[in-house]
């Protein structure tokens, strides 16, 4: 399973395609070349999933949720509503169909940020608009991990 680290600013091209960081290339497991990309939950930005990842995540959605139950179902519905497989092509290459760039408003630079198991891509105006102030994210970080149920040893 692929680890992402990183943020790394990236062109779009005119037609969309985006030149895949050698450095989240190296990151990944195995030769996987193939991607599922959709909009976020929670934020302005997309998601990109390896297959391997994409696999998973629709396992643990199969497990917490029951078809005959009405809003599961729609739960399921919108969960993979708008998603799109999108491949490297042979010059390493993703090519992200406008209409998901549209959806994020991100035309000439976007960022792909590594977030463990899935790269964000976000506009790079909006990425950098975002920069928590490390004060109060010192007092979030204190917040979620402090907890008795987050303790390790």
């Amino acid at each position: 399973m692929a680890n992402f680290i990183g943020d790394h600013t990236c062109k779009v091209d005119a037609k969309g395609r985006i030149l895949f960081p050698a450095a989240l290339k190296k990151q990944m497991a195995g030769d996987d070349e193939c991607f599922v990309i959709k909009k976020d939950l929670f934020e302005e930005c997309l998601v990109i999933y390896t297959m391997e990842e994409w696999e998973r995540q629709s396992e643990i959605i199969k497990k917490q949720t029951n078809l005959f139950n009405k809003e599961h179902s729609r739960f399921v519905r919108g969960f993979f509503r708008g998603t799109a497989v999108i491949t490297l092509d042979a010059t390493g290459r993703l090519l992200v169909p406008q209409r998901f760039l549209d959806l994020v408003q991100a035309d000439k630079d976007v960022v792909l940020s590594g977030q463990d198991s899935k790269i964000e891509l976000w506009s790079k105006e909006k990425y950098d608009s975002m920069e928590e102030d490390e004060f109060e994210f010192a007092a979030l970080a204190e917040k979620i991990m402090s907890g008795s149920q987050n303790k390790e040893g």
